[in-house]
């Protein structure tokens, strides 16, 4: 029980800590460095990050959803990463972001199946759903979404919060 009421309390705490904007030099660092990684532009796409407490959500859709090339390219890069992310390759979010990325040691460490990736298409996009039983790994993916929320500064934004429902919620 106690270590229940320890688990929640550090996901709460994880999920309740605003994001603080990266200075418009490292805003700039990291779009020059996402153009070796990301094929689609980053002007014409939003990331939206969406924290549960199981994990969370990253969205990526073109901000017009009738560019077909831009959409394109958003899923295939999300289901690239799908499975690099799957063998614990974070090579992508390293470069861009840096090695010491938040949350970043953590995810590479867990071992296969410990994190859940599914891949799903949405209107101008795709998105990625992480989801893990483990409340470190949990509070590793939310450091890493506010990482990739304060470097992306006006191209990412917090999306709303989902509950998981156990059963009823697919990984």
């Amino acid at each position: 029980m106690k270590n229940l009421v320890l688990s929640l309390v550090a996901v709460a705490a994880a999920v309740s800590v605003p994001v603080l904007a990266a200075d418009a030099q490292r805003q700039a660092e990291v779009a020059k460095l996402g153009v070796d990684v990301m094929p689609f532009s980053l002007k014409a796409t939003t990331h939206v990050f969406t924290k549960s407490a199981k994990g969370g959500i990253q969205r990526v859709v073109a901000k017009n959803a009738a560019d077909t090339r831009q959409v394109a390219l958003v899923r295939e890069h999300l289901h690239e990463i799908q499975a690099q992310f799957l063998k614990a390759d974070f090579s992508g979010p390293s470069h861009i972001h840096g090695a010491d990325m938040p949350g970043l040691a953590e995810l590479r460490r867990a071992k296969p199946g410990q994190v859940s990736i599914a891949y799903r298409e949405v209107k101008g996009g795709a998105e990625l759903r992480y989801r893990t039983v483990d409340a470190k790994l949990a509070a590793a993916l939310h450091r890493w979404f506010d990482a990739q929320l304060s470097d992306h500064g006006a191209d990412a934004m917090v999306g709303h919060t989902h509950h998981d429902h156990g059963a009823m919620t697919k990984p």
